[in-house]
């Protein structure tokens, strides 16, 4: 759902909002495309990876994937459209979550790697 949701985003950014956004602000959504994408995949790869071998690593790492894009490309897609959605006085709030998503994600592949490196396969 998460790979889909980034695909409907994409497009909708590349089509809707092309017009409506300053080109600076559309890049910075389409890093949120790209991030969310990004952590879709591993989570797959993760869920693949949680059949064949029963860890918590692989449960904690998919969990922080989640949260990082939740908190990361959610911020951002938020923080790229806050004047046309009349949000912009959350810019002080949106931004200081960006980065927290992305510890997120750092995190998630920090037990992604170590969850692989224990694995005996």
């Amino acid at each position: 759902m998460l790979g889909a949701l980034a695909v409907i985003l994409g497009a909708f950014g590349a089509h809707a909002l092309k017009a409506k956004l300053t080109p600076e602000s559309l890049q910075i959504f389409e890093t949120g495309v790209r991030y969310q994408f990004y952590h879709a995949f591993a989570l797959i790869f993760v869920a693949l990876m949680a059949g064949k071998f029963q860890t918590t690593l692989l449960n904690y790492s998919g969990i922080l994937f989640l949260i990082g894009v939740a908190l990361f490309s959610g911020s951002v897609y938020l923080l790229a459209t806050r004047e046309l959605l009349g949000i912009d006085s959350w810019k002080s709030f949106l931004g200081p979550i960006t980065p927290l998503g992305g510890l997120c994600f750092v995190a998630g592949w920090i037990l992604l790697a170590i969850a692989v490196v224990r694995t005996k396969f």
